[in-house]
């Protein structure tokens, strides 16, 4: 093997475990705030979540460098492995214990999300379409995503479900951002007038903002087991779903290999919601003994 792949391999796991750290701190200052104060005007006080902020930055960096040095099939599954550095980082730091199950539905998840992007395989499509073209796919996801958050936002729920409809609205926000990103990054090559005056660009923004706010709020209300796994689904399955509905991409399968990317797609669901489950079925447990301390 070259050093290329190599080098490529070891960005894309410092990338996994930078993100794995900024997630596991910002979770930790965002569950800090009460729901009665103002999050973000709270947390923007807070080093740890500025840490958090640091870490997510670097994350970035060495996905880039990973990207340019190796293929997007090899560099996007190693990404996802950042769960199974991210949850027990959590565990260690927030007094939440790991069973054998959850550790279990953490690795399912990784390699099924891997599987569903490796023999998925996407292909690239165009990176522009018209407004009637994104109207109704855009509108679906926007629905799901409004659903999500009116429910997770409701205080009668279990944390952990809360975490988890909050960070699966995060994760579709975020893979809207995505649909947009390559447009977006291409029109600076004409000019910032281009950019600026693009209704694209604003849908960039708008999602990428909404999408940091509810990634809060769901490190806030919950577990980081609960919330990052949706997040972690929820991007590449909704940036993908508009890909296909509306940038003419296509997931590139055929005979039993079908069956494998619809298996890897139950999968995720499943121990997305096994986890949050998991998880939620712990807090009250974990502060009984907080409460004891």
């Amino acid at each position: 093997m070259s050093g290329l792949p190599v080098a490529s391999v070891a960005c894309a796991l410092l990338a996994a475990f930078l993100f794995a750290c900024a997630s596991v701190a910002q979770q930790s200052a965002a569950a800090a705030v009460p729901e009665d104060q103002a999050l973000i005007a709270t947390l923007v006080r807070s080093p740890r979540w500025w840490a958090g902020i640091v870490g997510d930055g670097g994350g970035y960096l060495m996905q880039v460098a990973a990207l340019a040095l190796g293929s997007v099939l090899v560099v996007q599954p190693l990404i996802v492995s950042m769960l199974l550095f991210a949850l027990p980082l959590s565990a260690r730091f927030s007094g939440y214990r790991l069973t054998r199950r959850s550790w279990t539905s953490a690795i399912a998840l990784t390699v099924a999300l891997a599987v569903f992007l490796v023999v998925g395989d996407p292909t690239e499509g165009g990176t522009d379409a018209p407004w009637h073209d994104w109207a109704i796919p855009l509108v679906a996801v926007v629905v799901v995503t409004v659903a999500a958050t009116a429910a997770g936002l409701t205080p009668r729920m279990t944390p952990g479900r809360r975490a988890l409809l909050l960070g699966s609205a995060s994760g579709a926000l975020y893979g809207i951002a995505v649909a947009f990103t390559k447009y977006v990054t291409d029109l600076f090559e004409h000019g910032l007038g281009h950019v600026l005056g693009a209704w694209q660009t604003y849908a960039l923004v708008g999602a990428g903002v909404a999408g940091v706010y509810l990634q809060q709020r769901a490190f806030q209300v919950g577990p980081l087991a609960a919330s990052l796994p949706a997040m972690t689904i929820g991007e590449p399955v909704v940036a993908i779903f508009l890909g296909m509905t509306v940038l003419d991409e296509r997931l590139r399968v055929s005979g039993p290999a079908v069956a494998l990317v619809v298996g890897a797609l139950v999968v995720m669901v499943y121990t997305t919601v096994a986890l949050s489950r998991d998880q939620a079925a712990l807090q009250p447990q974990s502060d009984a003994v907080g409460e004891r301390a």
